[in-house]
C-alpha cells in the first residue's frame, strides 16, 4: 500500500484509470476522476492505498463548470510512514447534479451527503436516508449555490445607514450598487414590478485642456539667517534665550564659583 502511494501522482491512471488526473502540494494528494468512476476511486484509495480514514465529504460551486464533490481521505500511520492524505474529486454538471452513494465504502459518509444534498442539491442516488440534516424541512432552494437567492435583502438591499443623497435635502441619489446574490427588488419580491426604474448614470465627459487653468507652484519662502551681532543682542535682552553660536560659556560670569579656602586663591585655615 505504501508502494502504491509513493508512485502517485506519476502512476495516477495505472492505479485510477486512463481519465484520471492527479497532482501533489502542500503534501496533500489530489485525484480527479469523471463520475462514473467515483465509488471505484474510492474503493481504489480504501483498498489499494489503505485510505481506511473517512475525515468529510463536500461540493464546490464551480460556475460554468459544474458541483465538484470532494472526498477527503487518510491512511493512517504504519511503520515508517506518517498520516498521507488523499482528496478524491469529481465534477457533476448543474443541469442534473447526481452521484452514487458512498456509504457502501465509507459508511460515515451518509451524513455528509445528506449536508451536500440539502446545500448543493447534490442528488446521491442509493443513500438509505437522505433527508435534510440542517435546514427545516419547508425551506426551499439549496443555500450554497451560487445563484441562490438572498431572501433577506430584498427588504433592505444594503445593511447600515443611509447613503448619500438619501437625506432631507434633496440631493442625487447614488445608484446603490446591490452585492452578489442580492436580486432587483423590481424584479424579485414583494415589491416586483411597482417600483420606477433606477435613473441611469450621467455620462462622464472628458476632459479637455480648458477646462483646468494650470497654476504657477508656490515659491519657496526665504530663510532667514541669524548674524554674530543678532545674536549678541539676544543675549542681553532680558528673558531671551542665547543663539546657538554665541560664546556664553567663555563668559567670567558663567564659570562656576571658586571657593576661598582653595589653592588656587590662595586661602587656607587661619
Amino acid at each position: 500500500m505504501t508502494a502504491a502511494f509513493d508512485r502517485l501522482p506519476d502512476a495516477v491512471a495505472e492505479v485510477f484509470g486512463d481519465d484520471a488526473t492527479a497532482e501533489r502540494a502542500y503534501d496533500l494528494l489530489t485525484v480527479d476522476v469523471p463520475p462514473t468512476a467515483w465509488i471505484t476511486a474510492l474503493e481504489t484509495a480504501r483498498d489499494a492505498l489503505g485510505c481506511t480514514y473517512f475525515d468529510w465529504l463536500s461540493a464546490v460551486d464551480e460556475p460554468g463548470m459544474g458541483f465538484r464533490v470532494c472526498a477527503h481521505v487518510a491512511a493512517l500511520p504504519s511503520a515508517g510512514s506518517g498520516v498521507r492524505r488523499l482528496l478524491l474529486r469529481t465534477t457533476v454538471p448543474h443541469e442534473a447534479p447526481a452521484l452514487p452513494t458512498a456509504t457502501g465504502v465509507y459508511a460515515g459518509a451518509a451524513w455528509h451527503e445528506r449536508e451536500t444534498h440539502e446545500m448543493f442539491g447534490v442528488v446521491f442516488e442509493g443513500h438509505p436516508n437522505l433527508v435534510p440534516l440542517l435546514l427545516p424541512e419547508n425551506f426551499e432552494g439549496h443555500p450554497l449555490r451560487k445563484d441562490f437567492v438572498l431572501a433577506a435583502r430584498v427588504a433592505k438591499a444594503w445593511p447600515g445607514a443611509k447613503e448619500p443623497g438619501e437625506s432631507d435635502h434633496g440631493g442625487p441619489k447614488r445608484r446603490t450598487m446591490l452585492p452578489p446574490g442580492v436580486p432587483d427588488p423590481n424584479e424579485w419580491g414583494p415589491l416586483k414590478g411597482q417600483l420606477p426604474p433606477a435613473p441611469a448614470r450621467p455620462a462622464r465627459r472628458a476632459r479637455t485642456a480648458g477646462d483646468a487653468t494650470p497654476t504657477a507652484p508656490a515659491e519657496p519662502r526665504p530663510r532667514r539667517t541669524r548674524s554674530a551681532s543678532q545674536g549678541s543682542a539676544s543675549q542681553s535682552a532680558p528673558g531671551a534665550r542665547p543663539a546657538a553660536d554665541a560664546p556664553w560659556r567663555d563668559a567670567p560670569e558663567n564659570q562656576p564659583p571658586v571657593r576661598p579656602d582653595t589653592p588656587d586663591n590662595g586661602g587656607g585655615q587661619a
